[in-house]
């Protein structure tokens, strides 16, 4: 099956250069970070959350909460079409992965088990995200 095309394209050797290694291993080979040793899960300050490989908003401080998880959670992205979907297969169950919809870059999963209004937890590598504070 031929691999989705997304607006920001680059080589391998290119996100290697540009991202850090665990950026690299979240991002580009969908990896997971472990919980609760991770930048973001307990950020509190309000801003916007962004892709660490392109810089496309993905999550606003509003719509994140503590899920318990480890993980930064949130219950909707900042926009519709910021974040695609496919199903992932790698634990023998399905589940919901979740990506950037400008770089393809994998940032976690998506969950039915969240908060209203949506009951939906978006569980997310810190390490796929940039945060930007309200006041930068």
């Amino acid at each position: 099956m031929a691999q989705p095309s997304y607006p920001v394209t680059k080589s391998d050797a290119e996100w290697r250069q540009l991202l850090t290694e665990e950026q690299y291993y979240v991002l580009r080979q969908e990896g997971t970070e472990p919980p609760f040793r991770n930048a973001y899960y307990n950020n509190k300050a309000p801003g916007i959350y962004v892709c660490a490989g392109c810089g496309q908003a993905l999550f606003s401080s509003e719509a994140k909460y503590d899920s318990g998880t480890g993980w930064p959670s949130f219950w909707q992205p900042v926009a519709p079409g910021v974040i695609g979907t496919k199903t992932d297969w790698k634990l023998l169950v399905p589940r919901t992965e979740v990506h950037c919809s400008n770089c393809g870059g994998h940032l976690g999963h998506v969950f039915p088990d969240g908060p209203p209004p949506t009951g939906l937890r978006y569980c997310i590598n810190s390490a796929a995200l940039k945060f930007i504070p309200a006041n930068a």
